[in-house]
C-alpha cells in the first residue's frame, strides 16, 4: 500500500533528508586514496549520529555497515571492509540513510578518485544526468512508468545500461516502501503519482551490459562483465507544484 505524506511527516523526512545530503557533502570532504571503506564507514556514522540521527542501513536485514560503499564494477550494497582500500582511478559509490525522529531519507553518489577514464567520466555524467530526466516527469498525474522510461532511454542513448533486478522506491517511516520504482518502463503504466507521496529514484547505470550478481556475502552486487557501474539517487516527494528534493543540504 501506497503512503502518502502529510505536511507534518514532509517537514520530518525533509530534515531526515538535509541530514542524509550532509552526509554525502562530508564524504566528498574526507574520501581520499588510501582509505579503507571500513574507516570511511565509521566516520559516516559518526557524522550521522553528530546530527541527531541514526544511520538507517545499520543493522537493516543483518546488513553490518552504516553505508553501502561499492568500488568500481560493484554496483551496490558493497560491505565497507578494512581489506577494501581505495586506490587512484576507483569509482567509488556511497549510499547512505539517515533516520530522523522516526522517517527516513536515502541518497547516493558516486566519487572518483583522483584521475579516473573517459569511460568512467562519461558514465558519471550520464547517471547524473538520467536522474534530472527523471525528475521532469516526476509529477503528479504522471506513473511510475514515466521515470523509468526517461532514465533509461537517456542512458540507452548515451551507450550504457540500466541495473533491471535492482530498483528505486517508496520511502518514509519505513526505509522501503510501495511502490517499486525501476530504471526502466514504459510510460504511461505502473503506479500513479499522488502529491504526498515519496520516492527515493536512483539510476544504477553500468558501462557494460545491464547483468549483475551478487557476491557469496549475500550483499555485494557486481556487474556480471566485470565493467564500471555507477549510482546516482535522491529522495524527493511529489507535489502539486512538482517533485521537490528532499535530500538536499
Amino acid at each position: 500500500m501506497i503512503s502518502l505524506k502529510t505536511p507534518e511527516q514532509l517537514r520530518l523526512m525533509r530534515e531526515a533528508g538535509r541530514i542524509t545530503a550532509e552526509t554525502l557533502l562530508y564524504v566528498g570532504e574526507i574520501i581520499r586514496e588510501g582509505m579503507t571503506t571500513l574507516e570511511l564507514d565509521r566516520q559516516i556514522r559518526q557524522f550521522i549520529e553528530r546530527h541527531g540521527a541514526t544511520p538507517s542501513f545499520l543493522g537493516y536485514n543483518g546488513f553490518p555497515g552504516s553505508a553501502c560503499i561499492s568500488l568500481n564494477d560493484e554496483v551496490i550494497h558493497g560491505i565497507p571492509s578494512k581489506k577494501r582500500i581505495i586506490r587512484e582511478g576507483d569509482l567509488v559509490k556511497v549510499d547512505v540513510g539517515a533516520c530522523w525522529r522516526g522517517y527516513h531519507g536515502d541518497s547516493a553518489r558516486t566519487y572518483p578518485i583522483g584521475q579516473v577514464s573517459e569511460e568512467a567520466k562519461s558514465l558519471l555524467e550520464h547517471t547524473r544526468e538520467s536522474f534530472f530526466c527523471a525528475m521532469k516527469v516526476a509529477l503528479a498525474g504522471n506513473r511510475v512508468g514515466d521515470i523509468g522510461s526517461a532514465v533509461d532511454t537517456h542512458i540507452r542513448t548515451a551507450g550504457f545500461s540500466v541495473v533491471r533486478e535492482f530498483v528505486g522506491h517508496g520511502i518514509g517511516a519505513a526505509l522501503h516502501e510501495e511502490p517499486d520504482v525501476p530504471n526502466y518502463g514504459t510510460p504511461g503504466r505502473g503506479a500513479r503519482l499522488y502529491p504526498g507521496m515519496v520516492i527515493a529514484v536512483e539510476p544504477m547505470v553500468n558501462a557494460g551490459a545491464p547483468e549483475v550478481r551478487v557476491l557469496s556475502d549475500g550483499w555485494t552486487v557486481v556487474t556480471k562483465d566485470g565493467s564500471l557501474s555507477a549510482h546516482y539517487e535522491n529522495t524527493i516527494a511529489i507535489t502539486d507544484n512538482g517533485p521537490m528534493i528532499l535530500t538536499e543540504a
